[in-house]
């Protein structure tokens, strides 16, 4: 019955699953005016008639479904279920006990006034341990008579006629035919209308209200389905139908003979010769087995807190398990800890013996060059003997040894070490947690790789560049397998991550050596689109949507203090350049890529083009010349095809050789780069968000595809053989090896670097000896190192306002690129304003 659940304390939600005294006590809670409220219009306002069976058909699918979620939630059921489930065996103290938590909760009704109405069998629901619980069913809508006229659906505030008896029966013809319908479809909803009808008391039935005497009729009918099984629903059907004359079945009347007396006292015909409810409470019936209906309460309690016993030994089983993980994991962590902990003070120990070989190598050559200070003053000639020695290695003057030997080093010296190591610490514990996750993710993956069969023959190959792959011969058990340069066995594991630690503690910021503000006052844009050193990294070029290809001395730049820095050579194109790129053999080439679709080669001695490709159909976004092989050049474009290009036949045939290879794509191809140890491979980044690496002697389909960026891939670059670095507008960076592939798609990165702003710019990337630069959309340019997720070091350019000179933050600049000079510490960035400054990191 919708809309009283919140008044009523016989609301489904406020039901208690203790003692029938609980239950009574939170229906007591509610008062008169809240019975009165649940059950107005189930009482038709005091008249039987008003009630419509047919409302209770039409809502029956809904009790339906509110008794399956109680049974799965609650594991109660509906006690009309639990009466009439298959092979029902009667038991006295199970029976008598359902019936008296009835019996009470009726009581208490009507000791505050209040006519029940809905006492049956679909309005209570079962616990697994006995206990009554009365509910708000739909079925329960509408009660009195078996009148088919349709109940209100709210509470009625006022009482509704009765039908008269013609419009009674012929709606009873209609609702028949209706439940005839229904019934094929929906059994309980034919049940629930016999029941009601089973339980309209014969006062009621002949169109008067609703009494205390006709909850009293109920209980007998409840008692009698209570104590009377049944083999069939026709033999069923005809038992109920002669209940309502008092005539009993012989089996009841023989086995259990009080039961069937009192069942018969409670329903007779007229309201008058019936029990109170004081009575049936007092009657020797419900008392005498009172002490067996006691022991089994207990019995249920008893049962009710083993079970709460059982969730809590549940419970805290299961977290003691989870715990025992947690800890054996700890165990562990803590185990390697220690042996990470020992390989350390192993490789310290080995440091201090060097640095005891060193001192007293120091000493040696101290007292030799005493000695030749003797000797050339008693012989002239043995000067030569002086240039054995190599004063600028020695730690002190060997012109006053003793002074220096005295002194040690100076304080000043002791002042920047302290400062050095204060500042290591410090952004050592700023960064505490997120190196802790870095070292056990390397830790574990360098356990998997050593556990995977595949890769676990494996010895550490350097590649020359600050990285570190695994090859062959490495084992489970084998973790300080590797020789150390003093004879010592070194952790293989320890060693990168110490090296990576090294080198993200080695810098503390950036310094500007240089700034070149190149923007053309009568440009409406300056945007720097890319940068790149030639092969001996004395020049650099810049390239961008003023269509100028600038090229500068970098010494020069760096040597003299100038406010204005001039390019030595100036090259104009029709169109906004987007990539450029030198070739690394040959110092004076530099190669091009426009926004019409043109790929040109130039020639910086002659400030000229003299190689120009046209194939793509629109924008090039990049371009790049092997290192492996300077005459193979490859493109990528908007038009989604990468093009090869072999510059010495482009040459021979007068500009008019086409490309030597096309790769399609599917989406717009944004950069290329070849593999840096051969021309036969090449990595794509695509609009797909995806990275796709090509064996160029098979143009048709990637042989692997890197999947995890969520947005455009901006940039590709080659870290070493097998390691890539993606650049994407996702916010990230990703670090791929392509050596643990085992399929043609690798879908986890080893590595994610967040921290810079990217969301649709392209912002450049570069590498260099595992520092990994990009630019940002705050304006600034962050460094990370292959070996750490976060930033290494960020530097932001600093926007001056030309009329006040004061700085200020402008959100619509952004660096648009970056470039390391070669293996240095030494890196140029540009932004969107065509901003340049060469920054260092100390």
């Amino acid at each position: 019955m919708e809309g009283s659940e919140e008044t009523s304390g016989w609301g489904r939600l406020s039901t208690s699953r203790g003692p029938p005294s609980a239950a009574a006590a939170a229906a007591s809670s509610g008062g008169a005016e809240g019975f009165l409220t649940q059950l107005a219009p189930s009482l038709g306002g005091g008249s039987a008639a008003a009630a419509a069976a047919g409302a209770a058909a039409a809502a029956a699918e809904e009790e339906e479904e509110e008794e399956e979620e109680d049974v799965e939630g609650h594991c109660e059921i509906s006690l009309r279920e639990w009466l009439d489930r298959p092979g029902r065996s009667v038991d006295l103290l199970e029976s008598l006990h359902v019936f008296r938590q009835v019996v009470e909760a009726v009581s208490l009704a009507h000791a505050q006034g209040v006519v029940v109405g809905n006492v049956r069998p679909s309005c209570f629901v079962l616990s697994p341990l006995n206990r009554v619980s009365f509910i708000e069913s739909a079925s329960c809508s509408t009660s009195g008579s078996d009148s088919c006229e349709e109940a209100p659906a709210g509470p009625s505030p006022s009482p509704s006629p009765s039908p008269s008896p013609t419009e009674t029966a012929s709606e009873k013809a209609e609702e028949a035919d209706e439940a005839a319908a229904v019934s094929k479809a929906f059994p309980l909803k034919q049940i629930l209308l016999m029941e009601f009808n089973w339980y309209t008391s014969p006062e009621e039935a002949s169109g008067g209200p609703s009494t205390f005497a006709s909850d009293i009729y109920r209980l007998g009918v409840l008692l009698f389905e209570l104590f009377c099984t049944f083999g069939s629903l026709e033999g069923k059907l005809t038992t109920m139908a002669n209940l309502r004359h008092r005539v009993l079945p012989p089996q009841l009347l023989l086995n259990w003979p009080k039961e069937a007396s009192f069942c018969l006292w409670l329903l007779h015909p007229e309201p008058d010769p019936r029990p109170k409810m004081s009575e049936v409470l007092q009657s020797e019936f419900l008392n005498q087995p009172r002490d067996s209906l006691e022991v089994r309460e207990a019995a249920i309690r008893l049962k009710e807190e083993m079970e709460d016993q059982e969730l809590l030994l549940e419970f805290l089983l299961e977290l003691q398990r989870r715990k025992q993980e947690v800890a054996d994991k700890l165990r562990d962590t803590v185990s390697f800890l220690s042996t990470d902990i020992n390989e350390v003070l192993n490789q310290r120990s080995i440091l201090r013996e060097k640095e005891g070989f060193c001192t007293e190598l120091d000493k040696d050559e101290l007292s030799a060059v005493d000695r030749c200070d003797q000797s050339l003053n008693e012989d002239p000639f043995c000067c030569g003997s002086r240039k054995r020695f190599r004063p600028q290695l020695l730690p002190f003057d060997i012109e006053e040894p003793s002074k220096n030997l005295g002194e040690g080093p100076s304080s000043g010296t002791h002042t920047r070490i302290e400062e050095n190591i204060l500042s290591k610490s410090s952004r050592l514990m700023k960064n505490f947690k997120k190196l802790e996750v870095a070292y056990f993710l390397s830790r574990s993956r360098f356990m998997g790789q050593v556990k995977n069969p595949i890769n676990s023959c494996c010895t550490v190959t350097n590649t020359g560049r600050g990285s570190v792959t695994g090859t062959e011969g490495s084992s489970v058990g084998d973790l300080t397998s590797k020789e150390g340069p003093y004879g010592r066995r070194q952790n293989e594991w320890i060693n990168p991550f110490f090296e990576g630690l090294c080198k993200y503690l080695s810098f503390s910021k950036f310094e500007v050596r240089a700034d070149l503000k190149q923007g053309d006052l009568l440009s409406s844009s300056n945007l720097v689109c890319s940068l790149g050193f030639d092969r001996d990294k004395d020049f650099f070029a810049t390239a961008g949507v003023n269509k100028k290809i600038k090229v500068f001395d970098c010494n020069m730049i760096l040597n003299e203090d100038r406010d204005i820095h001039y390019p030595v050579v100036e090259m104009s194109n029709r169109s906004k350049l987007s990539c450029i790129c030198w070739n690394n053999y040959m110092k004076s080439q530099i190669a091009s890529s426009d926004f019409e679709g043109a790929v040109q080669v130039w020639d910086v001695t002659r400030s000229q083009v003299f190689v120009e490709m046209r194939e793509h159909e629109r924008r090039v976004w990049s371009v790049d010349f092997s290192l492996a092989d300077p005459t193979k050049l490859a493109s990528g474009s908007d038009d989604g095809s990468v093009k090869l290009w072999n510059i010495n036949k482009a040459i021979l045939f007068l500009h008019l050789a086409g490309s030597i290879g096309t790769i399609r794509t599917k989406a717009n191809v944004c950069s290329v780069q070849f593999q840096p140890d051969s021309a036969r491979f090449l990595a794509i980044g695509s609009a797909d968000h995806k990275i796709y690496c090509y064996d160029l002697r098979n143009l048709r389909i990637p042989f692997c595809t890197l999947i995890g960026h969520t947005k455009t891939v901006s940039n590709v670059k080659y870290l070493d053989s097998s390691t890539i670095v993606s650049a994407s507008t996702d916010n990230s960076l990703m670090l791929w090896d392509l050596s643990t592939s085992q399929s043609r798609i690798i879908d986890s990165p080893l590595q994610t670097f967040t921290g810079h702003t990217n969301i649709k710019n392209f912002v450049g990337l570069s590498i260099s000896d595992g520092y990994i630069a990009t630019g940002s959309e705050t304006n600034e340019v962050f460094v990370y190192h292959r070996a750490f997720p976060m930033p290494v070091l960020s530097y932001k350019f600093n926007v001056t306002d030309p009329l006040s000179g004061e700085e200020v933050d402008d959100p619509s600049q952004f660096v648009s690129c970056v470039c390391w000079r070669g293996q240095s510490s030494t890196l140029v960035g540009a932004n969107s304003s065509g901003n340049i400054k060469l920054l260092e990191m100390v």
